[in-house]
C-alpha cells in the first residue's frame, strides 16, 4: 500500500506502458520520457487519464505475465551499471534502486526453487508429521484431528501441483497416500462411509504411483474396514483377499491385518456360531495373521496406524471370536488386550462391547447392559462418535431382542443412546 519509489515507479511505467497518473501517482517520471510509446519526450504525446471506474482501471492497469515479465534482466541491468561506475572510480551509494534489484532477484530464486523441487528436509518433516498423527489418532478427538491431517494433506498437494524429481515425487505419492489413508480412517469413526470410501480411492490412486507393494496393501486392507463396520461383510472379504494378495511374500502390516479382517468378516458371515466350515476359515485367517505378525519390524509393531500393533492383533482376534461365539477364548484374548492398552480411548471401548457381547450370548443381559453402559460413560463428548453410538445400539437391541424389556434400565440407556445422536440401523447380515 505504500508509494512505490522514484525508480521503481519507472520501472512499473515501462512494463505497462503508461504514465504514472495512469497508475494514479502524481508527477512526471524521472526518465524524462514518455512509456506510452517507447522514444518519445513527454509531452510530446498528450496523456489522455482513464476513467476512475474499476472496469476502466483494469483496461489501464495489466497483470503481470510471463509474456511482459522481463526474467529480471532489468534488476541486472542495476547492477552492471552499479558495477560499472564503481570501475571506473565513481562513489556509489547504496541506494534503492540497488537494494531492490538484489530483493528482486533473491525472490525470483526463491521462486525458482519452491516451484520446481521440495527439500528433501521438508519432506522428512511432512513424513514425520504423518507419524505424529498416525500416533495421535487412538487419543486426539477425531474431527479435531481431521482438520489437522486435512491441512497438511492440501499442503503435500500443492508441493505436487509441480514437477518433482523422481524420488521426491514418489516419497509425496507416498505421503499423500498415508493422509488420506488415515483421512478415511477418520471418516469411518465419525460415520461418513461416502467420504471414507472418497479417500481410500484417492490413497489407492496414489499409492499405485509408487510402486510400493506393502503401501497398496496397507490402504486396501485399510478400505476393507468401510464395509466391515457398516454391513457388507462379503465385500470386506474380497478386499481383505486383495490386500493378502497385493502384500504377497512382503514382511508388512498389511500381510497381518489382512487375514485379521477376512477372520472378522468370515465371522459375521458365521452369524455367531454358524456352520462350521467357516468357523475353522476364519480360525485358520487368525492363525495366519499371529504368524505374520511375528515376522514384522518392531517398528511396525508399534505403530498404530500406519502399522499394526500386538494390542490390536489381540483386540482383533476377540472380536471375531466373539462373533464366532467361542466366549471362552474370546474373554481371556479381550482380557489379555485391555491390559495392553495405555490411553487409545476408541479401541478400548469396542473392547468393552465385545466383552458385553460374550456376556450376552452366555445369557446374562443385566452384566451385558453394564458393561454398555460403562463403556459408553467413559466416553468422552469428542470421541462419542458414530461408531461408538453405533455399537452401543447394535448391543442394547440385542439385549432387547434376547432378553426382553424386562432387564432394568434397558429403555434408559436407550433413551441415552437417542440423545447422543442418531445411529443408523446396520443392515441385516447376509446368510453363508
Amino acid at each position: 500500500m505504500k508509494r512505490p519509489g522514484p525508480e521503481y515507479l519507472h520501472y512499473l511505467c515501462s512494463v505497462y506502458r503508461v504514465e504514472p497518473a495512469a497508475l494514479g501517482y502524481d508527477g512526471p517520471c524521472i526518465c524524462g520520457h514518455g512509456h506510452r510509446m517507447p522514444g518519445i519526450v513527454r509531452g510530446g504525446l498528450k496523456e489522455v487519464k482513464p476513467e476512475s471506474s474499476p472496469e476502466s482501471r483494469e483496461l489501464w492497469v495489466k497483470p503481470l505475465s510471463d509474456s511482459t515479465a522481463d526474467g529480471g534482466e532489468e534488476d541486472e541491468n542495476v547492477l552492471r551499471r552499479t558495477l560499472l561506475a564503481m570501475i571506473a572510480g565513481t562513489a556509489v551509494p547504496l541506494n534503492d534502486s540497488v537494494l531492490g534489484a538484489a530483493d528482486n532477484i533473491r525472490r525470483r530464486m526463491d521462486e525458482t526453487l519452491v516451484s520446481t523441487t521440495v527439500s528433501p528436509a521438508m519432506l522428512d518433516h511432512w513424513e514425520e508429521a504423518a507419524t505424529s498423527f498416525g500416533r495421535q489418532y487412538m487419543n486426539t478427538p477425531p474431527l479435531q484431528q481431521l482438520c489437522d491431517v486435512l491441512l497438511e494433506f492440501s499442503t503435500v498437494r500443492q508441493a505436487m501441483e509441480r514437477h518433482q524429481p523422481i524420488d521426491l515425487q514418489e516419497r509425496l505419492c507416498a505421503l499423500a497416500a498415508r493422509l488420506s489413508g488415515l483421512a478415511g480412517i477418520i471418516m469411518i469413526d465419525l460415520g461418513d462411509q461416502r467420504l471414507a470410501r472418497s479417500f481410500f480411492r484417492t490413497s489407492r490412486a496414489a499409492a499405485d504411483e509408487t510402486g510400493d507393494r506393502a503401501l497398496r496393501a496397507w490402504v486396501t486392507a485399510r478400505e476393507a474396514l468401510v464395509p466391515l463396520f457398516y454391513g457388507d461383510p462379503r465385500e470386506a472379504l474380497n478386499l481383505a483377499k486383495k490386500s493378502r494378495d497385493l502384500a504377497g511374500q512382503t514382511p508388512c502390516a498389511a500381510k497381518a491385518m489382512a487375514p485379521v479382517v477376512e477372520a472378522r468378516a468370515l465371522s459375521m458371515l458365521a452369524n455367531a456360531g454358524g456352520k462350521k466350515e467357516v468357523v475353522d476359515q476364519a480360525k485358520r485367517a487368525l492363525a495366519r495373521a499371529r504368524a505374520a505378525f511375528a515376522q514384522m519390524s518392531p517398528a511396525q509393531q508399534e505403530d498404530t496406524v500406519f502399522g499394526y500393533t500386538e494390542r490390536q492383533l489381540y483386540f482383533h482376534q476377540g472380536d471375531a471370536l466373539t462373533r464366532l461365539g467361542q466366549t471362552v477364548e474370546a474373554d481371556l484374548i479381550l482380557e489379555q488386550a485391555l491390559e495392553k492398552y495405555d490411553g487409545d480411548l476408541l479401541d478400548q471401548t469396542l473392547i468393552r462391547f465385545d466383552q458385553a457381547q460374550c456376556r450376552l450370548l452366555e445369557g446374562d443381559g443385566h452384566e451385558a447392559l453394564r458393561l454398555g453402559r460403562d463403556a459408553v460413560g467413559r466416553v468422552g463428548d469428542g470421541f462419542r462418535t458414530d461408531i461408538i453410538v453405533r455399537r452401543a445400539a447394535d448391543l442394547a437391541k440385542a439385549i432387547q431382542v434376547k432378553c426382553g424389556d424386562n432387564i432394568e434400565g434397558l429403555q434408559d440407556f436407550i433413551e441415552h443412546l437417542a440423545t447422543m445422536g442418531p445411529a443408523p440401523e446396520t443392515p441385516a447380515e447376509p446368510a453363508v
